[in-house]
């Protein structure tokens, strides 16, 4: 995975530990539909099933999704990826990076998990055809060392996806 081990990250601040406990519970006691937390005991890494929405492309098809959040969060966005093998979607890559902006340039410390999950879900609900993007060979491979999709500079041009 091109992901930082969780013994390379910086611990979450007191501020991103008491809102992700918060956006725990609120994800219990109110889950966005189509998605599953997978309980685990690490609060900084959070991997979440995806199911395709019915009618779509992706209807009765599961992915995952590995939220990492910054010591910063909320102020800082998490990095998400989709845990290979990722869906064939002209944003998103083979290694599981997503080009989408709110993931970058338009975060805000409003969003939530549970926010960047329908923004995926919509996103894969949109596709007309299942490709990859066209520029994905030469992404990858300059992804290759554990590159994070944070230090890519993303150009946000197709909002038809």
């Amino acid at each position: 995975m091109t992901n930082p081990s969780a013994s390379s990250r910086k611990a979450l601040s007191k501020i991103a530990c008491n809102r992700l406990q918060k956006e725990l519970v609120e994800w219990q006691v109110n889950p966005p539909a189509g998605f599953k937390h997978k309980v685990t005991d690490n609060l900084q890494r959070w991997i979440i099933e995806v199911n395709g929405a019915a009618g779509t492309l992706y209807a009765n098809e599961m992915y995952q999704l590995q939220v990492d959040f910054p010591e910063h969060y909320p102020m800082e966005a998490p990095q998400v990826v989709f845990i290979p093998p990722a869906p064939l979607h002209p944003h998103i890559y083979s290694n599981g990076h997503i080009c989408l902006d709110i993931l970058y340039d338009s975060w805000s410390p409003a969003m939530t998990v549970s926010s960047i999950c329908i923004s995926i879900l919509s996103m894969l609900s949109s596709s007309t055809e299942k490709q990859r993007p066209a520029d994905n060979d030469r992404y990858v491979k300059n992804c290759k060392n554990g590159r994070s999709p944070k230090e890519t500079r993303w150009w946000f041009h197709d909002d038809k996806v």
